[in-house]
């Protein structure tokens, strides 16, 4: 089922797509880095130290990315489209899977979140298809849900 918390999340996605077609192949350059970025933040350092350097190399990325590309071709509005959906779908991906598991009974998402989160998360289409990422890849978990990949 289809549920408030998966449209949330499809509107980030779209929104990030636009973000990355409105800056064209600068897009593409700032969606792949910005990847590259979080994924390397997560294996260097655990929890909340990560977030200061994915942040300073998030903006340094961002700045690189939009001098990069001067002359603006009409293919750029695709590759840069394609940049802002990668990096779309790993954010979508990190919502859809970081939310609290419960110590106990080891469900996801816990049975301490409000009632409105937890029954939109638990009913969500994407976090069923997703779910996968927490018995699978090592890199993929250390990309979308790192303090479970260190478990």
């Amino acid at each position: 089922m289809i549920t408030w918390f998966d449209a949330v999340l499809i509107t980030l996605l779209a929104a990030t797509t636009a973000l990355g077609a409105r800056r064209g192949l600068a897009g593409l350059v700032w969606g792949v880095g910005c990847v590259v970025v979080c994924f390397l933040s997560n294996v260097l350092f655990a929890g909340w130290p990560a977030l200061p350097l994915a942040a300073l190399l998030g903006f340094a990325v961002a700045w690189f990315a939009r001098r990069l590309v001067i002359q603006a071709e009409p293919w750029h509005l695709v590759a840069g489209a394609v940049g802002g959906l990668l990096l779309g779908a790993v954010l979508v991906g990190t919502l859809a899977l970081s939310l609290p598991i419960d110590p106990v009974t080891n469900q996801y998402p816990s049975d301490g979140l409000p009632l409105a989160v937890h029954n939109a998360v638990s009913s969500s289409y994407i976090k069923s298809n997703l779910f996968g990422v927490f018995s699978g890849n090592n890199t993929v978990k250390t990309l979308l849900i790192p303090d479970f990949s260190r478990r």
